[in-house]
């Protein structure tokens, strides 16, 4: 079967070559996609899961605790920041390749931490893991039809909850025989493996018309770059600008502002469901370390639901309504678990449930972040979105750290911090420009 096709004839007679996607290779992006999003969840999930051995393993309160790992996510959003104008510019398969490179690296020099300074700057580059959800979902809304384009991407973001229980299952049977330096090392193996699996990868045919348009434009076609636009959906007379420009430009800074405000908002409660739960189940609900890890694997088992059940209905209603009722749901069933539960199967249902909307919700936020902006900056709109969510989660854990500070109990805190930003984010999204399930890109802003 040939592997490219040509298409794209400019008025001279230029040939744009582009890679023919069959359904094989949807399947097989999908599949490297799904555990490279898996392993990256285990890499970021890791400094979390392990905060507290590795806090007792240096002598560190849990406040010093806390804002290392505060550290940590402020030098993470530098790196994701930086992921955006790589998927634009360096196109989706490299950008793939880099964040996974990224995690991988993240992981193998976190065995050799000796210094809080070293474990902040190493751990920063988890910002690459972090942002593997964002050039996945890139990569793949170009290749998948409208028809199921949500669900097709709740499997690969379902990831997430996978590589937390596989984190939490490893690091439970790994932890007394290895150290926590061994299971960090462990964690960069499987990353290496999906490297090189993603060489084979080929790269999305809007990616390669967009490149096709800016090189035209760059030798001085203007016109012919304005054809092959126009028939792909590509607005040649945007394109020059640097990406990041592009975003605060006037037919998308509305969008921009509110989608990450709403996504960066209600990442300040992130935190207490993902990075803190073991400190907040320990310290706050009495239970131990080991009992806190078997808890967060059913919840999180519940949470992958989560994302098939939310991504499926995401594809016939409204992608940001639902994110909206979605964020409500999850702050009220978190509220019933910090006020209500006192064992640990109720802390465990009402936990399970929270995380089925707080994480479902994941499935239909990034289709509906590469969905809502052009080809031209799909990859830098999605990534810079998701970065304001890990400046959302400096906020929350640094929140979480004063409070404690300041004399608040864990349970206080996190109730508050767990709530409110999900009920002011619910809000904030309606500012943002609302979908069409089952829109072509093609149609939305060029």
């Amino acid at each position: 079967m040939a592997t490219t096709e040509t298409t794209g004839r400019t008025a001279d007679a230029t040939v744009v070559r582009v890679p023919r996607i069959t359904q094989g290779d949807v399947v097989y992006a999908s599949i490297v996609a799904f555990f490279a999003w898996v392993f990256s969840v285990y890499d970021f999930i890791m400094f979390g899961v392990m905060l507290p051995v590795i806090a007792d393993a240096f002598g560190w309160s849990t406040e010093f605790a806390i804002a290392i790992n505060t550290w940590v996510l402020a030098g993470s959003v530098i790196v994701a920041l930086s992921v955006g104008p790589i998927t634009d510019y360096f196109g989706r398969k490299n950008a793939l390749t880099i964040v996974t490179a990224g995690a991988a690296l993240s992981s193998g020099l976190m065995a050799l931490a000796f210094t809080p300074l070293y474990i902040v700057l190493v751990r920063s580059l988890s910002g690459f893991g972090y942002s593997e959800q964002a050039v996945n979902t890139t990569y793949l809304t170009e290749l998948y039809g409208k028809e199921r384009r949500g669900f097709g991407y709740s499997i690969i973001q379902g990831g997430w909850p996978i590589g937390v229980i596989l984190a939490v299952t490893l690091n439970f049977f790994l932890l007394p025989f290895i150290g926590w330096r061994g299971v960090f090392l462990v964690a960069t193996l499987p990353a290496v493996i999906i490297v090189v699996l993603r060489l084979r990868l080929k790269e999305s045919p809007r990616f390669v018309y967009m490149q096709a348009v800016r090189q035209l434009l760059r030798q001085g076609r203007v016109e012919e770059a304005r054809q092959l636009g126009r028939e792909h959906g590509i607005d040649a007379d945007r394109s020059s600008a640097f990406t990041y420009n592009q975003l605060f430009a006037s037919d998308q800074r509305r969008h921009t502002i509110f989608v990450s405000l709403a996504y960066g908002i209600q990442w300040i409660a992130s935190p207490m469901f993902v990075i803190l739960a073991t400190t907040v189940l320990t310290q706050g609900k009495g239970l131990t370390f080991e009992n806190s890890l078997l808890l967060l694997i059913l919840p999180n088992f519940v949470g992958f639901l989560g994302y098939l059940a939310i991504g499926y209905i995401g594809d016939r209603y409204s992608r940001r309504n639902l994110m909206a009722i979605c964020w409500v749901l999850a702050a009220v069933f978190w509220a019933a678990m910090i006020l209500f539960a006192h064992d640990f199967l109720s802390v465990m249902i009402l936990f399970a449930i929270s995380m089925f909307f707080e994480a479902g919700v994941y499935a239909p936020t990034f289709t509906y972040f590469a969905e809502s902006y052009p080809t031209r900056i799909r990859g830098s709109g999605t990534s810079f979105a998701n970065a304001t969510g890990q400046i959302g989660g400096i906020i929350g854990s640094g929140a979480f750290g004063l409070m404690l500070a300041a004399g608040v109990s864990v349970n206080n805190a996190a109730l508050i911090l767990g709530t409110v930003p999900l009920f002011i984010a619910s809000a904030m999204v309606f500012g943002a420009r609302n979908i069409a399930p089952r829109t072509e890109l093609e149609a939305i802003g060029t």
